[in-house]
């Protein structure tokens, strides 16, 4: 007797599919998506032809998929990829998920420096959504993606080929000693900010994520602390540093861009109204200058 399951339609399989994922909130929109991806259906079609059968091959990948998700896997490691500014974006288990907050960056970064020609450079740039997203909006910004991960490098210049994006270069190494004696307009971050002690950690989607590009030491600020002490040397005279953060580190990074002498700190909140996002400029060069000749 064969033992293949008896076929389903994609209203019953959608149904089964998000009971299994319950209790989880997202459990319709997960089904949809893990069976969309397994059809190559837009939600749209998979409703238009909710009676219709699912082949064998393609309901065998759905159900695998629906297993992986009820462990907390993410929808974007099943699926491979993310969309992110519009972009869809390759991803793996090598970087993180890119998150809509993150999204604020890039907008702080196009408000902040309106000029074609700009020098950035993106640290820790994961799957390279910060430093695609502003290469594509500014096709005329050279634009520097780092990350201490070859993995995670490789991914995002896999985007950037993807896209058709070649104004980003993509550079091996941790922080600034990527860059080396570089100096840049603007440098914009979304650099790991959780606690390594912290209990979010062991949400089973975070889990799945590289822990390197979530959790920095003990407090969670120290990833943030090197970027504030070290960005001034590759910063161009009022230059801008963009930081991504946890909401209840806004105060304290606030404080440490001033004491290394930052002007202009301005925080601002994401979509929830949680504090996201902290800009701060490098103050105007105040080194002597050389004396000219008196007449």
């Amino acid at each position: 007797m064969s033992t293949e399951h008896p076929p389903l339609s994609i209203n019953v399989a959608l149904a089964r599919a998000a009971a299994r994922l319950r209790p989880s909130d997202s459990a319709i929109l997960d089904a949809h998506v893990l069976l969309g991806h397994a059809l190559g259906h837009s939600r749209g079609e998979l409703l238009a032809h909710s009676e219709e059968l699912i082949p064998a091959p393609q309901l065998a990948a759905f159900e695998q998929a629906v297993s992986r998700r009820a462990t907390g896997e993410p929808l974007a490691y099943i699926t491979g990829s993310r969309e992110f500014w519009s972009l869809e974006l390759k991803v793996s288990p090598a970087v993180l998920v890119p998150r809509p907050e993150t999204e604020l960056v890039v907008e702080r970064c196009l408000a902040l420096l309106s000029g074609q020609s700009v020098a950035m450079a993106d640290l820790g740039t994961g799957s390279g959504a910060i430093a695609l997203a502003l290469a594509w909006e500014r096709r005329g910004w050279t634009v520097t993606a780092t990350d201490r991960s070859e993995a995670a490098l490789a991914v995002a210049a896999a985007n950037a080929l993807a896209l058709g994006i070649n104004n980003v270069r993509f550079v091996p190494g941790a922080w600034f000693d990527a860059l080396r004696d570089q100096q840049f307009d603007l440098i914009a971050s979304n650099p790991p900010y959780v606690a390594a002690a912290d209990p979010v950690l062991e949400d089973p989607a975070l889990r799945h994520e590289p822990l390197e590009a979530l959790a920095s030491g003990t407090s969670g600020l120290e990833d943030l602390a090197e970027l504030v002490t070290g960005a001034p040397p590759h910063l161009h005279s009022e230059g801008w540093l963009v930081l991504e953060h946890a909401p209840v580190q806004a105060g304290t990074l606030s404080e440490l861009l001033v004491a290394r002498g930052f002007r202009h700190v301005r925080c601002h909140a994401d979509l929830a109204g949680l504090a996201r996002v902290t800009e701060a400029q490098r103050p105007t060069d105040t080194s002597p200058k050389t004396q000219s000749q008196s007449s």
